[in-house]
């Protein structure tokens, strides 16, 4: 049977890969014309970067970006401080032999899209552009999906419709889901992407009249462009037009520079900041994810990182699902990402209200990598003695004897279970891996560790029976 997947974002795309490389057929459906221009959701977290790992595209991300620049703030045409992201956020961002990615990557989104899109293609999936859904009826054991392509209807049956068609989704307002949170009403946000004359180097350039960067105009330099990103916060009736001489005239009563002259201006939006999540993340065979889940300011670059990972969580999920394991298992994937998504809302308001004001209190955690499943029905913990890694948690990387990294064993669609010493029992389709105890892995000999494959840590017991119970919940 076929998933449909209503958006070709970074959300949809990275849920069609991991439904395609499973062999699951999908059909990605966007009404837009083509990919997304822009560069809107630029910032990959250290735990993106891993999603990104073990689909395949890590090279191409890399390649494709460039570590997180500094900020240079400047007051007029004088620079008065340059100041790294975690400097800016007051943010923490850990290291460690078992983390792969400590550090933000700049990515332009237009560039994400373009490397995941063409990873679906190399698994068999494709998109269908100028097409979207207007419609659908669900049963217990389908969804009928009314489309429209370039003003051809099409109804196509489905086991299950995705909605990750964003902020203003359509699937989720035909679902009829609540949408609770607030609006910002007093404030816009104005980005954009525009290529500048007079700024050097490569940095998140921070212009000021007088230093102050509550009011400021932001260029960051965007790697593989010669366009620079934009972004102005601005009371509602202060919005200019969505003009190249607007946005210019914004830049001189920021700054009051006269030497710094913008042009082509290839993509502007304006948006109201909206910190908002739906009450269901499913209802029936209606899935919805990322930003049609989730709406909030994109202070702390949270939002295309969260989105990513619920396409991440979701998909090896659906797709047991769809195999022939309980239908009750992708109830775990809003018991899961529902959490997650109310305390990034939370995180990035703060971080909004703050306007890169000294923080107080702990620091913000945006690297994603502290995010824990711990309590959840698939956490399963029944040691005696817990060390600080539990069930539930993300597995750390590590290098094995034989000089490999752990990431290269769990990388693809297995389970992966990590034996210390014990016997292990033999399951099918499980890949077996001897581990010596480590710092991240605090464990004795005898304990095995069955790992998701998304990466978190689903079972932590000294019990083969425990393993095999489990794995009966979810293949």
């Amino acid at each position: 049977m076929t998933v449909v997947i209503a958006g070709a974002g970074p959300t949809g795309l990275t849920l069609a890969c991991e439904l395609t490389r499973r062999g699951i057929a999908c059909r990605v459906l966007d009404k837009a014309p083509d990919l997304f221009p822009g560069s809107r959701g630029k910032g990959l977290s250290p735990r993106t970067q891993e999603v990104f790992d073990d689909l395949g595209i890590a090279p191409a991300i890399n390649s494709g970006g460039m570590a997180m620049p500094p900020f240079r703030i400047y007051a007029g045409h004088e620079v008065v401080a340059e100041r790294s992201l975690v400097e800016m956020l007051g943010t923490d961002i850990p290291s460690g032999p078992g983390i792969p990615y400590p550090g933000f990557w700049l990515v332009p989104q237009w560039r994400t899209d373009e490397i995941l899109l063409d990873r679906l293609r190399q698994f068999g999936g494709d998109v269908e552009f100028n097409c979207e859904v207007v419609g659908f009826t669900q049963r217990s054991d389908a969804v009928s999906v009314m489309v429209s392509q370039g003003g051809a209807p099409e109804l196509l049956h489905a086991s299950y419709l995705v909605g990750a068609d964003g902020g203003r989704s359509t699937v989720r307002k035909m679902l009829g889901v609540g949408f609770a949170g607030e609006t910002f009403e007093r404030e816009r946000t104005l980005i954009g992407d525009v290529r500048a004359d007079g700024l050097e180097g490569s940095f998140c350039h921070v212009l000021t009249r007088d230093g102050q960067v509550s009011e400021r105009f932001s260029l960051w330099n965007l790697p593989g462009s010669e366009h620079y990103q934009f972004v102005a916060n601005m009371a509602t009736e202060d919005v200019p037009a969505l003009t190249l001489d607007a946005v210019q005239k914004l830049v001189v009563d920021r700054s009051g520079r006269d030497d710094i002259v913008l042009r082509d201006l290839r993509w502007i939006s304006l948006y109201r900041v909206n910190a908002r999540m739906v009450d269901r993340f499913r209802v029936g065979r209606v899935i919805l994810a990322g930003d049609a889940a989730h709406v909030h300011s994109s202070a702390g670059g949270q939002g295309l990182n969260t989105s990513v990972q619920d396409a991440y969580n979701l998909g090896w999920k659906l797709a047991a699902v769809i195999y022939g394991a309980p239908e009750k298992l992708l109830d775990t994937y809003e018991e899961e990402r529902m959490p997650v998504a109310a305390s990034v809302l939370g995180l990035s308001t703060d971080l909004h209200h703050r306007n890169f004001a000294p923080a107080k209190g702990p620091a913000p955690q945006l690297h994603q990598m502290d995010i824990t499943y711990r309590g959840c029905s698939l956490a399963v913990d029944d040691r005696v003695f817990q060390g600080n890694l539990r069930a539930g948690d993300r597995a750390p990387d590590a290098l094995l004897d034989n000089g490999v990294r752990l990431f290269d064993v769990l990388r693809g669609t297995h389970f992966t279970l990590l034996t210390f010493g014990a016997q292990a029992p033999v399951i099918a389709d499980v890949c077996i891996q001897q581990m010596t105890p480590s710092p991240d892995y605090d464990v004795t000999a005898t304990t095995l560790v069955l790992v998701r494959p998304d990466g978190y840590i689903g079972v932590m017991t000294e019990s083969g029976r425990t393993v095999l119970e489990y794995l009966a919940r979810v293949v």
